[in-house]
């Protein structure tokens, strides 16, 4: 760094402070003769967003002044680009995101091209969930400098972002051929490529990571949860008790544990887990839904009531999600409500333009506290996320209108089973268990049948579909 320190003297030095470098003199290195100059500390923290959580990126500050020979600049410019450039650092050493940007497109602008400035507005164009924005900058900073680990590395988790799945792994190849033991990005290239369907290569990721970071709880969660969808139930276990040695949540990961091993599930699942699940899911909810598991509940459920003609005065859609049962159940109601745990989804059924009102809550916490009178209640699908229906049915009975409907769907548990967390993190319940449930709390069966809910691995799963009405 001594070509920055000779240059900018006190201005180099305040840069040094913010930058966590070693100033020395021209053709000198922090580590003495020999050495690599010494870089700055992490900055970016843990990446805010879903498929990268616990990633961290160095956001590169140091030589600025390498111009290109095409980009020379007179002294002024030259000034105006540097002291850009450090207060667009000032502020994303803060968090303030915004205005860091600002002075690193004023930089930019200065001096075009200039590798250290594309890298720092591509990371903030990043942070600020502007992938698209920043995927170009970071394209010219791998084109000028390939062995960019961090250009890369942000490429990739960008390109992920946006669901580009192979560009990112390509990206994210590249970013660990420089740095081979990183498992965060082992983790995110393994992602995507489960997103490709490519299972084995993304245990080969899974695998590197954990014997990378053999501490690193999000390495054996991530190894866990692929090993229970292989159905290899005892590694899963292993891999989940590893996560929580390592500090991962526990009641998350006791809940993954219990669905493997099929003992010592708890009552619901831990409420972060479904508002996690559909907030991830939600972007591509209903095309790997209806078109890749042939979901079919919420038109099997609705069905009868169609060809049973009746008008509703009031529908209330439990876990209404991407609004499926909403859409089908409209000509026959004059108005519907919906309640959902994930934001992401509710978003998407706002844009169909057929609930009056949609809620952002817990099913169970909205059906305690609500004051609503309906006639119909929905829940397609939902209970699998719910686990004990006791006080769902209470609310539901005191809600309900004399002449209503309750019509909703069960998994169906393994044979002599009444209520089970399976290893699907999905909650199984009996026809039994069911009608113990409505008789106790003053419903009547109007209709029981089973058929299909959905296809897993193109086996159907069976589910009950149930429609109750109060007790005379």
């Amino acid at each position: 760094m001594g070509d920055f320190y000779e240059l900018f003297y006190a201005d180099a030095e305040k840069a040094a402070r913010l930058l966590n470098i070693t100033l020395t003199q021209r053709g000198q290195s922090a580590g003495g003769e020999g050495e690599p100059a010494k870089s700055g500390a992490n900055v970016c923290e843990t990446l805010p967003f879903r498929a990268v959580e616990g990633a961290i990126l160095r956001l590169m500050r140091l030589n600025f002044l390498s111009a290109s020979p095409e980009h020379a600049m007179d002294s002024k410019q030259q000034e105006q680009a540097r002291q850009h450039f450090v207060e667009g650092i000032e502020h994303f050493e803060v968090g303030r995101l915004d205005q860091a940007q600002k002075f690193f497109e004023a930089a930019l602008a200065l001096a075009p091209g200039r590798p250290s400035v594309l890298l720092n507005l591509g990371i903030t164009r990043f942070r600020l969930g502007q992938w698209r924005e920043a995927i170009p900058l970071l394209q010219q900073v791998g084109a000028a400098e390939p062995d960019q680990a961090d250009a890369w590395a942000c490429l990739g988790l960008a390109h992920e972002a946006l669901a580009q799945w192979q560009a990112a792994i390509d990206a994210l190849t590249r970013a660990l051929d420089l740095t081979p033991r990183n498992a965060h990005l082992c983790l995110a290239r393994g992602r995507c490529q489960l997103r490709l369907d490519a299972v084995e290569l993304a245990m080969q990721d899974f695998d590197h990571a954990v014997m990378i970071a053999p501490t690193l709880a999000e390495a054996w969660s991530t190894r866990g949860s692929l090993l229970r969808e292989l159905h290899r139930l005892d590694d899963a276990a292993m891999c989940f008790e590893k996560a929580i040695a390592h500090g991962a949540d526990p009641g998350l990961h006791r809940y993954y544990l219990a669905s493997v091993r099929g003992t010592g599930a708890p009552a619901t699942p831990p409420h972060q887990y479904a508002e996690m699940l559909f907030d991830e899911y939600a972007s591509d909810f209903q095309s790997h839904l209806v078109d890749q598991l042939q979901y079919q509940a919420h038109e099997s459920l609705v069905r009868p009531l169609i060809q049973a003609g009746r008008r509703y005065h009031a529908v209330l859609d439990l876990g209404c999600g991407s609004g499926l049962c909403g859409s089908l159940i409209r000509p026959l109601a004059d108005a519907i409500d919906g309640v959902d745990v994930s934001r992401a989804m509710l978003d998407q059924a706002r844009q169909l333009g057929v609930y009056r009102d949609l809620v952002h809550a817990d099913l169970a916490s909205f059906l305690i506290e609500t004051t609503r009178r309906v006639d119909l209640v929905l829940a397609a699908d939902v209970f699998i996320y719910v686990g004990e229906l006791s006080a769902v049915f209470q609310s539901v009975r005191r809600i309900l209108e004399p002449n209503g409907c309750f019509a909703f769907t069960v998994e169906r548990p393994p044979a002599g089973q009444e209520l089970r967390l399976l290893p699907s993190l999905r909650y199984a319940h009996s026809e039994s268990h069911v009608r113990q449930l409505a008789r106790h709390h003053g419903f009547s069966v109007r209709q029981i049948f089973t058929a299909p809910l959905r296809y897993d691995q193109l086996q159907p799963v069976q589910g009950l579909y149930v429609y109750l009405e109060p007790a005379a």
